[in-house]
């Protein structure tokens, strides 16, 4: 199931934009040498690349969209080279679609570098970080820029560590259960509207929008400051989304799981993730439903399911064939 809405995204971030949220973070200190007419050029890929070997002519393993790094090695090979042959390297290299080129621990290239970066268009920036760190931190901001993002009508609750988004039509109950829980010690993350970010291409985190941070919508008493009425302990900024628990109407009829075995997922921004259906009917207590859902999922996490092994033992009793044989401790032999 996927339920995530947004605005189109472009493709990738800019050189430039890359620059100045870098400098106004301070996260790297970059200055640009060369290549200035081509800061509009886009990275795609969070990763930068360092493949010292392309200057050498093996080049096929270029990527386009990924920023290529020139450390100690690159720097020094360049030198070694004569300036017609390095001309010549970098001119092949520079024919591929990067983005840039980020030259670390402070050195100063040689002039053929410059001059190809502005004939190709290509920035050619310097930090004074070394290159692991220089890499590591490049790629940690990358991959918050490029991160795919959407929107979703829902709550999103930090319980017992878990990140549970509550999803349902409107006016179901999401924010009366997120309000009980809350007042159960669980901690609010985003009310109404959660926004989505998918990192590392593997996982999900859920926030706020910051002007609606902290606050939440409940029918007939209106907008609350929860941060304000139960303190700083009941929000936090984000959280990992590791369950989802859709709220439904109760249908008479309808027949509902009631054993837990099979597992449902809910799809969003590619990532699947395990989802419960809880139907709501008055008298259910919702929040409490919710909790036990989050604490059997940590569960589940470690490796308890709690229907499969009832099914199992079930499975043993009613199979004689599928019982293990009795051991005698003291003879070893079946009784």
């Amino acid at each position: 199931m996927t339920a995530v809405s947004g605005p189109p995204q472009p493709s990738g971030i800019s050189v430039s934009t890359v620059l100045r949220d870098l400098a106004d973070s301070r996260v790297l200190d970059l200055e640009l040498l060369a290549g200035a007419a081509g800061l509009e050029r886009r990275i795609t890929i969070p990763h930068p690349q360092k493949t010292g070997l392309a200057l050498s002519g093996f080049d096929a393993y270029l990527h386009p969209g990924r920023v290529l790094v020139f450390g100690e090695s690159e720097i020094r090979y360049l030198e070694s080279l004569d300036a017609p042959v390095r001309t010549a390297v970098l001119r092949r290299v520079f024919t591929h679609h990067l983005p840039c080129v980020l030259l670390t621990q402070g050195f100063t290239p040689p002039p053929e570098v410059i001059g190809e970066a502005d004939s190709a268009a290509i920035p050619l920036l310097r930090t004074r970080a070394s290159t692991p760190d220089a890499m590591a931190r490049l790629a940690a901001s990358l991959d918050t820029h490029l991160a795919a993002r959407g929107m979703v009508h829902g709550v999103l609750m930090d319980i017992l560590g878990l990140g549970v988004l509550v999803v349902g039509e409107s006016g179901i109950g999401k924010s009366e259960c997120a309000l009980d829980l809350v007042v159960r010690g669980h901690r609010l993350v985003a009310d109404d509207a959660v926004e989505l970010r998918c990192r590392s291409q593997s996982f999900v985190l859920g926030s706020c929008p910051e002007l609606t941070r902290h606050h939440m919508e409940i029918r007939g008493l209106g907008l609350i400051n929860v941060q304000d009425l139960f303190g700083v302990a009941s929000t936090r900024t984000s959280k990992r989304v590791e369950l989802v628990v859709q709220l439904e109407r109760w249908e008479h009829g309808r027949e509902y799981d009631r054993l837990g075995i099979d597992d449902e997922f809910y799809e969003v921004l590619g990532i699947r993730i395990p989802m419960i259906r809880m139907p709501v009917a008055p008298g259910r207590n919702v929040a409490i439903l919710v909790e036990v859902a989050a604490r059997n999922q940590l569960l589940r996490t470690r490796g308890h399911h709690a229907a499969r092994r009832l099914v199992d033992r079930l499975t043993q009793e009613l199979d004689p064939a599928a019982r293990s044989p009795e051991i005698d401790p003291d003879h070893g032999e079946d009784l």
